[in-house]
């Protein structure tokens, strides 16, 4: 008896259902074309690199003689201008060494001029036959020996006097000192490397970034376009810069390909230091003002029967597909016509659209449907129903 009775509550809650559903019917789906008009915007297209600050120039000014340094005239950030005294080595073996090479010449010279006297008489004698060939061999042999060490040692003393100046050593350019690499007192040696003593920068008004771009964007980037980047020393700024040299070197780092893109950047606040770390942002495409319409108009079919029931005709005529040229819909008054266009660049979801629509144009988009689902009929059981088997019972 009670699964009767509850077969028999199952029917009548299916006809109150289905007397609930006809009194509140679902709405019916709406269709909505969605259209927009032209737009005027500013297209930007970027690429994000990583780089390091450096002076545009920077020179390493080191010694070529070994020896002890014996003065130093200026420390780091001094400011130095070009052909300045800024250390001087140890000359005392230096010295020696000249005035060896001096006596040394003076030596030769007397030999050489010697030897060029013996050589003239025995030559004339030899003309007129009074000497022996062997002598007159003997007495070229010697000239020529005698010259050939008399130029030997002028070469030399020419070397020990370069020496010496070496060892007073100047600035090369106008800048600022960076780096000092040297003690008073201390020994260098100079080998098969110059040692470097200072590294002087020539303007930090004008510094560069040189930035590692990866293989898959190098292909955008070219001289001249602008570039803004920032540094962690101070994150509130912008700086703004010009790219000025894409290289051709590629650098393979752990499978990552790399090219070095140098960009100039103006410093007049002396903010940017040598070695900062940059986050750069190069612009690759910057247009102002261009004519753009969504990207997805350029996907748009119309569908003419849905569109019919919205009131809206669609132009059937075929137009020709040019090269190049896409296809959109503009909307006049109640219809549809397709219309050519040439595009150019994208930039998000706006695509600039170069030839073929005006300001005064309005675009079909696409078509939205929106359906308002019915409530969901009351849980509530009648109080005639019989509870189903099994159901929740009420506590005595």
């Amino acid at each position: 008896m009670k699964r009767k009775k509850w077969l028999i509550g199952g029917g009548v809650l299916l006809v109150a259902i289905g007397i609930w559903w006809g009194v509140h019917p679902s709405k019916k789906t709406e269709i909505t074309l969605e259209t927009t008009p032209t737009s005027r915007i500013t297209i930007r297209n970027s690429v994000t690199a990583t780089g390091t600050v450096e002076p545009v120039t920077e020179v390493e000014v080191g010694t070529q003689v070994s020896g002890i340094i014996d003065k130093l005239y200026v420390d780091y950030n001094d400011i130095v201008k070009a052909g300045q005294l800024i250390a001087e080595m140890d000359k005392v073996t230096l010295q020696a060494e000249l005035e060896s090479s001096q006596a040394q010449l003076a030596s030769c010279k007397t030999e050489y001029e010697y030897r060029t006297k013996e050589y003239a008489r025995t030559k004339t004698l030899y003309e007129k036959e009074l000497v022996s060939d062997s002598e007159y061999d003997q007495a070229l042999y010697l000239y020529e020996t005698a010259r050939n060490a008399y130029e030997q040692a002028q070469a030399a003393i020419v070397k020990v006097k370069q020496n010496l100046e070496y060892a007073t050593i100047t600035s090369p350019i106008d800048g600022v000192v960076i780096s000092r690499a040297v003690e008073e007192g201390q020994t260098v040696a100079a080998g098969f490397e110059t040692p470097t003593l200072f590294t002087i920068a020539n303007d930090l008004t004008q510094m560069q970034v040189v930035a590692d771009v990866d293989e898959a964007d190098i292909g955008q980037v070219s001289e001249g376009q602008r570039v803004e980047f920032t540094v962690d020393a101070y994150p509130d700024d912008t700086f703004t810069g010009t790219v000025e040299q894409v290289r051709l070197e590629a650098t393979t780092e752990s499978s990552v390909v790399t090219y070095e893109v140098v960009i100039t950047a103006y410093n007049p606040e002396l903010k940017l230091k040598p070695g900062l770390t940059a986050n750069v942002t190069i612009f690759t495409i910057e247009k102002e003002n261009a004519l753009a319409v969504p990207t997805k108009a350029l996907r748009f079919v119309p569908d003419a029967e849905l569109l019919a029931q919205l009131g809206l005709s669609v132009e059937t005529d075929t137009l020709s597909d040019t090269p190049g040229t896409r296809e959109i819909w503009i909307k006049n008054d109640s219809s549809l016509s397709p219309r050519r266009v040439s595009t150019g660049t994208a930039s998000g979801e706006m695509t600039e659209i170069v030839s073929g629509l005006t300001d005064t144009d309005v675009v079909a988009v696409g078509l939205s449907a929106a359906k308002e689902l019915p409530q969901a009929p009351s849980t509530e059981r009648s109080p005639f129903m019989p509870s189903p088997p099994g159901g929740d019972q009420k506590k005595k």
